[in-house]
């Protein structure tokens, strides 16, 4: 069977919603072929080892998880002391209003973590692709003039994917609004 560019994406959108879903125990290739609704021994002939089922999922999460094109941050009104931190609050309610918006993705994500303590084939690329992903954060922050360095950086992965996780699965309070949570925690991490 011929490789292409449309059925790898078929079968790597279908990976994720097989991780998130089923977990790692659950991703094989005839899930996948299923999902997809490909033949079987379709996605074998796509990956040919559970290596690079992995590297395919990290590689299909970071495009869906993406900014649309022309979707800017938006501009904040207020001082120029406080403009900075209410740009950057905006930037993070965007980045969990797309984790929210692609649960599949999101979830696969965690469920990519829980596997990585398990597999350290999986935390190696794991780990790199997060230290990446750390890495243009902070460039993009950098580049935007956004406040906050590489550690502050580091303080909101771990505010995040903590909010993530609740937002995702059991929330501690229903009516808690994610947005409010965000802007509260921008302020407070940077001090205003």
């Amino acid at each position: 069977m011929a490789r292409n560019a449309e059925r790898r994406t078929l079968l790597s959108d279908a990976a994720v919603r097989v991780m998130s879903r089923q977990g790692s125990r659950g991703l094989t290739y005839r899930a996948i072929d299923a999902e997809a609704g490909v033949p079987t021994g379709t996605s074998s002939n796509y990956f040919g080892s559970r290596d690079e089922i992995i590297a395919a999922l990290l590689t299909r999460i970071s495009e869906r998880l993406q900014p649309e094109s022309g979707s800017d941050v938006p501009l904040a009104e207020g001082t120029e002391d406080t403009r900075g931190v209410e740009v950057f609050a905006a930037y993070l309610r965007d980045i969990v209003h797309r984790l929210t918006a692609d649960r599949d993705a999101a979830l696969a994500l965690f469920e990519l973590r829980l596997d990585a303590t398990r597999r350290p084939s999986v935390a190696e690329a794991l780990r790199a692709w997060r230290r990446d992903g750390l890495a243009a954060d902070v460039e993009f922050s950098r580049t935007m003039g956004l406040p906050g360095d590489r550690s502050e950086i580091v303080l909101f992965h771990y505010a995040l994917d903590g909010l993530l996780l609740d937002r995702l699965t059991v929330p501690i309070d229903d009516d808690a609004d994610p947005d409010e949570a965000v802007t509260a925690l921008a302020r407070r991490i940077l001090g205003h």
